[in-house]
């Protein structure tokens, strides 16, 4: 592998942000490096099984003509392509311990992309360069 590991935090759950947060991923995951993702809050709420294919929103700062934007651009659903990331490369995607507790889930509620649930200082010790919070 290649350089450090590339560790993101992801806390929004707008499609756009976590289809930002698929790109640099299945990006890193192709150049051999090791992908580290630790699901915060509404990006958790993202990777419910039973939510994970549903529309989520644009950010607000994307406002109507982002929007549009987005919606012609179409392609791939972010989830296809943490998927795909998944198959190419060591991408590892945890669940925050905390945001779980809080929304009251189990690992066998969220999607199979998700690896497990872990800890702020288990997602850390993993860090071996900068973090990148989306």
């Amino acid at each position: 592998m290649d350089g450090s590991t590339l560790s993101l935090v992801l806390f929004s759950g707008t499609d756009d942000k976590l289809n930002a947060a698929a790109v640099l991923t299945a990006g890193a995951a192709a150049m051999g490096r090791k992908v580290n993702i630790f699901l915060q809050y509404w990006a958790l709420d993202a990777f419910r099984a039973d939510r994970i294919g549903k529309e989520r929103g644009l950010a607000p700062e994307a406002g109507p003509e982002g929007a549009e934007a987005y919606r012609k651009h179409g392609g791939q659903h972010w989830s296809e392509i943490f998927r795909q990331a998944k198959e190419i490369g060591d991408v590892k995607i945890h669940a925050c311990s905390l945001s779980m507790e809080m929304f009251g889930l189990t690992v066998e509620d969220l999607d199979p992309l998700v690896d497990d649930q872990e800890g702020v200082a288990s997602f850390f010790m993993d860090a071996d360069g900068p973090v990148t919070f989306i």
